[in-house]
């Protein structure tokens, strides 16, 4: 009779999934939405003030130019900065920039401040750096030591 019970058991354990609370570490808004699509809309506009740091501390790096895709954007904060229905937003991303078919080189954080008319780059901090496959070496720099 254990064994039925105990056998029962390990049966409910592996087959009834388990619920969890935790919640993601950045907001995505649900698929189709009008949300996604103004949210898609809104990191294909700020792609070209994206694009222009990372080419700046790459470039130091690697002989070619990673890409960030929008996908690729997770916010990590976002908030308006002077009142309720002010204009004047700080936001904080985390990016992923890739090389040639979606490889991975790093990850950064980028801070900025947007007003209806200017975006400015706040903050540029490099989180990590991934290593490249060894069919992706030769586009490190030679870096020359100190």
């Amino acid at each position: 009779m254990k064994r039925v019970i105990i056998t029962f058991m390990i049966i409910i354990i592996l087959v009834v999934p388990l619920q969890t609370n935790a919640a993601s570490n950045y907001y995505q808004p649900p698929e189709k939405s009008d949300e996604e699509l103004i949210m898609d809309m809104f990191f294909s506009l700020l792609l070209p003030h994206i694009k222009k740091p990372v080419m700046n501390y790459y470039s130091q790096y690697l002989s070619e130019t990673p890409l960030v895709y929008p996908y690729q954007i997770k916010i990590l904060n976002m908030k308006r900065t002077n009142q309720y229905r002010g204009f004047i937003f700080s936001l904080e991303i985390e990016i992923t920039p890739v090389v040639g078919p979606h490889i991975e080189v790093g990850k950064d954080h980028l801070t900025f401040t947007i007003t209806p008319s200017n975006v400015t780059l706040d903050k540029f901090e490099h989180i990590e750096t991934y290593e490249l496959p060894p069919n992706w070496q030769h586009i490190k720099r030679k870096q020359q030591p100190l």
